[in-house]
């Protein structure tokens, strides 16, 4: 096994792109759980964001939500980012709750509804040319919920048709990022439900078409690192939207509901080549902390994700070959489960000291007294929420 001293260039390469609409309030279709201090805007999302970077070291980007995050001027909303030490990441879109996408948006059988979407996403590229952007996140609600509803067949054509549209109007820096859900809104058919949807129609639009991998999407069950394999051998993962699930779409923090599933998909992405510098592949979060602190929950969580990749770089990859090779099962299981099994974690610490950032990101911030200070300064005006 790698000693932790070999893996320390390889930890520095991490890096976790934090969505914005989870320092926002949020809640379940029952109730949404009001915060103190809660960002009024865009700006105070990003002053919040850079709190977990500040302490972690982990998360230098912050992706954005449309409409959800529009203002009057990226430019500016780029360069107060920059001034907190943050960029801005991934553009998602948001065609799943204007009154119009009741039976759907890029794939609606009328054309007027269809041109509506695809000109929000002509929007969402304006605005990746001003926050210097890389990809246009697409994920859609577009389903039926009974059978004979609506022609699935022909959904599909009018999606592939919106997509190329889409894609055309990106430039030669920028990619579309397709995320998949095999269920909810819809709940008869979903018009991305799976990898394999998602995978035939960015290969149909081309090399900057890729699939995003959504932790919580998946049907219990299902072995989401060979997901993992395949795209990464097939060269069209993207992205990952990381979270945790118990049932359904529960949007959880990382790593809390089933660390090993964590630990074995980073396993399959360092396997893969998509770790590192030299990937294309970015790491984001995609949480909603509807009852614990937002802050604290997106500090917890890039750290469960940099303690399983810590865990992940120090599998001893050749002893596991070789017991893959001989046949020896017991063996190669339990090479893989010494690595899931190292306390890495004041290994960890130490390795945070000598970058300056704190030993425990959680505890030094919640003795800076900030989350004291925006509930203070932030009474009055609107929360940010789903909307």
């Amino acid at each position: 096994m790698p000693s932790f001293g070999e893996i320390n260039a390889q930890l520095a390469e991490l890096a976790i792109e934090l969505p914005s609409w989870a320092f926002g309030n949020s809640g379940t279709r029952f109730k949404v759980f009001p915060q103190p201090g809660v960002p009024r805007d865009p700006f105070e999302k990003i002053d919040d964001a850079a709190q977990v970077h500040r302490y972690t070291g982990l998360a230098p980007s912050v992706a954005l939500h449309i409409p959800w995050d529009k203002v009057d001027s990226f430019a500016r909303l780029r360069q107060h980012a920059e001034a907190q030490g943050v960029a801005l990441g991934t553009i998602n879109s948001n065609t799943f709750q204007d009154e119009a996408y009741k039976f759907g948006s890029l794939c609606h059988h009328d054309d007027a509804v269809r041109r509506m979407a695809i000109d929000h996403h002509f929007e969402c590229i304006d605005i990746m040319g001003e926050t210097g952007s890389r990809d246009l996140k697409i994920w859609l609600a577009d389903g039926s919920n009974y059978p004979g509803q609506s022609d699935m067949r022909a959904r599909q054509d009018r999606l592939a048709d919106s997509l190329n549209e889409i894609y055309a109007r990106l430039d030669a820096s920028q990619r579309l990022v397709l995320e998949y859900k095999f269920f909810e809104p819809a709940f008869y058919h979903t018009d991305v439900p799976d990898w394999g949807t998602a995978y035939a129609h960015v290969v149909a639009l081309g090399e900057r078409a890729v699939v995003c991998l959504d932790t919580g999407h998946h049907a219990p069950g299902t072995n989401i690192e060979f997901i993992v394999a395949q795209l990464l051998r097939l060269g069209k993962l993207g992205s990952f939207d990381f979270n945790s699930r118990f049932y359904a779409d529960d949007d959880l923090i990382v790593g809390a509901a089933d660390p090993f599933q964590l630990f074995r998909i980073l396993v399959e992405v360092i396997r893969g080549g998509g770790y590192g510098k030299g990937s294309d592949v970015a790491l984001m979060l995609d949480q909603c902390h509807n009852v614990e602190p937002k802050i604290p929950g997106q500090i917890r969580s890039v750290l469960n994700v940099q303690e399983m990749t810590a865990r992940a770089l120090m599998l001893d990859r050749d002893a596991l070959a070789t017991a893959q090779a001989s046949g020896d099962v017991l063996g190669a299981h339990g090479i893989l489960m010494d690595a899931f099994h190292t306390d890495v974690r004041p290994a960890l610490a130490d390795w945070r000291e000598g970058r300056g950032l704190p030993a425990d990101p959680m505890a030094a911030y919640a003795a800076s007294g900030y989350a004291a200070k925006i509930a203070e300064a932030r009474k009055g005006g609107v929360q940010a929420g789903w909307g």
